[in-house]
């Protein structure tokens, strides 16, 4: 009788093969076009803005984010992604216009706000308020 034993070395590649899949994602690029990342933002970085900004963030992204922007938001332990660290250096060296490209846009777990927030100024308020967590 013949029997199918899978080696050591074929399961260890099989479980790395997975674990890329799982994990490849957090570190793909994204990529945001050049128009985008060199748009400049048209809404001064005042308390207006930011108490608007920070009352978006309460609403639409801190459940994923946290409070403070460092990707430990309660729903960031049920998703595929890192929600990232929005304090880092690597975050905050973004442009603003590559910050409100990806709010507007999303991408993978990370929906578009075009169509829960209308206002482009708007969402241009929030991204000051992203600036805050430097």
């Amino acid at each position: 009788m013949k029997t199918n034993k899978l080696k050591p070395g074929v399961i260890l590649l099989a479980i790395f093969f997975f674990v890329f899949l799982a994990y490849g994602q957090d570190v793909k690029e994204w990529v945001v076009p050049a128009k985008s990342k060199s748009m400049k933002n048209p809404v001064a970085s005042d308390k207006e803005s930011l108490d608007l900004g920070k009352m978006l963030w309460s609403k639409n992204c801190k459940s994923c984010h946290g409070a403070e922007g460092l990707g430990d938001g309660v729903k960031s332990k049920t998703l595929k992604l890192s929600c990232g660290d929005f304090s880092s250096e690597e975050f905050q060296a973004q442009t603003d216009g590559e910050i409100f490209y990806k709010i507007t846009q999303g991408r993978d777990e990370m929906p578009s706000y075009a169509k829960k927030i209308t206002s482009g100024n708007d969402r241009w308020a929030l991204v000051n308020y992203i600036r805050t967590f430097e």
